[in-house]
């Protein structure tokens, strides 16, 4: 298994490690609902340096880019960040990414770890005009510090005044801990945070300072396992679930970063029909009302027909229930209407409750 720059860190902080899409990294420090909960209500820091980077660069990256993505990157101004699925021809996701705009010719395209390499070939086969593309990923460590107190924490380890970074935005070169580092504004928690980017090497470093920085503020350090409720209940997608090469964006409620408007993109002629025709399957989110847990690719059932599959389930720490999201035949995918969702070949009952679970807190 792969393992970032720090391996070590987790270890001696007693991080239970497990294989995660080939890499090896903690699902827990002191338990999965004390790092949730202490996310939600002062900081936590994640190791995500497994995410992969990858430089789009020349004079047509910008419109090799808007080729690619469904969302649309023209209007974007310098140091902002785009949300975008990338496309197959038949609709069904590559991948959702980052996309980080130096300059009309300098992008950097922040990835799922397990598609990194997958996404950089396909960028390279669709490859049209001066473009260079460098899967740059094993340069960074990358950190995110997530919570109602992360600007505190972090503003004592910089003078750039943090405030002034908007939601979507990014500074590409500060000074962090000491360390020059990229510090972006997005999160994928549903609390307000930052990334930062900084040189491999310097990663264990500055891990450590950000932990002793915020100790006071109640900052932990949060494995994989709390990553996943916390952006679960702010119904945030994770590919391979919600998202993947059979599930368009369409189905999976991201509309708004598929603009059919713009000219051709890889995918636009299968999302224009499938919505001219309406989607035959939609993402919904629901909550138990017998008991039990759901969890990925449990059926889900009607009249005892299977009519779809959990994308998602678990016990939310915040909302102390059960709850999950499927993508269900679109007839019944509505908010009141009662499913049953097949645990261990029983079927229990569950309501359709509207998305997300929780209520973002990002700053705009």
């Amino acid at each position: 298994m792969k393992r970032t720059p720090l391996y070590a860190a987790h270890v001696k902080l007693g991080g239970k490690m497990i294989d995660f899409g080939g890499w090896e990294l903690p699902v827990q420090y002191e338990g999965i609902i004390e790092e949730h909960q202490k996310v939600r209500n002062a900081a936590g820091i994640f190791d995500v340096s497994h995410m992969g980077e990858i430089l789009v660069k020349g004079p047509d990256a910008e419109g090799f880019l808007e080729g690619l993505v469904t969302n649309s990157i023209l209007k974007t101004k310098e140091n902002q960040i785009v949300y975008s699925p990338m496309c197959y021809p038949n609709g069904g996701v590559v991948d959702d990414l980052l996309v980080y705009k130096y300059s009309r010719e300098y992008y950097l395209l922040v990835v799922n770890a397990s598609n990194t390499l997958k996404d950089f070939d396909w960028l390279t086969e669709n490859k049209g005009g001066q473009v260079e593309i460098d899967n740059v990923s094993e340069n960074f460590v990358q950190l995110a510090i997530q919570g109602p107190k992360a600007e505190s924490i972090l503003q004592s380890l910089t003078d750039t005044d943090l405030s002034g970074i908007r939601f979507f935005h990014f500074l590409p070169q500060t000074l962090v801990g000491g360390f020059n580092a990229i510090v972006s504004r997005t999160g994928y928690t549903g609390e307000d945070g930052f990334e930062v980017y900084l040189e491999a090497g310097s990663g264990e470093a500055l891990w450590n300072r950000i932990l002793e920085a915020g100790k006071e503020e109640g900052l932990v350090p949060v494995g994989l396992g709390a990553r996943d409720t916390l952006r679960f209940e702010a119904a945030l997608p994770l590919y391979g679930q919600e998202i993947s090469g059979e599930i368009s964006p369409l189905e999976a409620g991201l509309e708004r970063f598929v603009n059919l408007g713009k000219d051709g993109f890889i995918g636009k002629e299968a999302l224009q029909e499938q919505r001219d025709k309406g989607l035959k399957r939609k993402l919904v989110g629901f909550e138990m009302v017998d008991r039990g847990i759901p969890r990925s690719h449990y059926e889900v059932k009607l009249n005892g027909k299977t009519e779809g599959f959990v994308t998602t389930g678990s016990y939310s720490p915040t909302l102390k229930s059960n709850i999950g999201m499927a993508l269900i035949n679109s007839q019944y995918a509505i908010e009141g209407n009662e499913i049953d969702i097949e645990i261990r070949k029983k079927c229990a009952r569950a309501k359709i409750i509207s998305l997300p679970f929780y209520s973002k807190k990002y700053k705009k």
